[in-house]
């Protein structure tokens, strides 16, 4: 269970690190690349904050998240001059890549495909048995 503190940071952190990101995306001139923070995690000592980065188009995801945990120390550094007022030491930055967004999309093909187990119900039936 998150406290309210650890919240106050989360959210601190995520809204600077999604301008940060985004502004690199911008500067380097990249096109077509969508950099977004779905959420960030403190740890209850705030040592540790873990990102969860949603990237789009999908297949530059992995290349995107090396780039970005290679020059970690560099986001931590533009993070700590945005947040120097709010946090007296910024949380070391953990970067993850947030598949929640392709869990969903499974989900939606599954129901659309003829093997929907809500409408046709001896699907079900057949998935017990296996």
């Amino acid at each position: 269970m998150e406290t309210n503190r650890q919240k106050k940071i989360g959210g601190v952190i995520q809204k600077d690190l999604v301008d940060i990101l985004q502004g690199e995306v911008r500067k380097n001139g990249v096109t077509n690349l969508i950099i977004s923070v779905s959420k960030v995690s403190v740890t209850t000592d705030l040592s540790v904050a873990t990102v969860h980065l949603s990237i789009f188009p999908q297949d530059k995801a992995k290349e995107t998240l090396v780039a970005i945990k290679t020059n970690s120390k560099l986001i931590k550094h533009d993070l700590s001059q945005r947040v120097r007022l709010q946090l007296r030491k910024v949380p070391n930055l953990v970067f993850f890549i947030d598949d929640s967004l392709d869990y969903i999309e499974k989900i939606d093909n599954a129901l659309s495909s003829k093997e929907n187990p809500i409408e046709n119900r001896d699907l079900l039936e057949k998935r017990r048995h296996s």
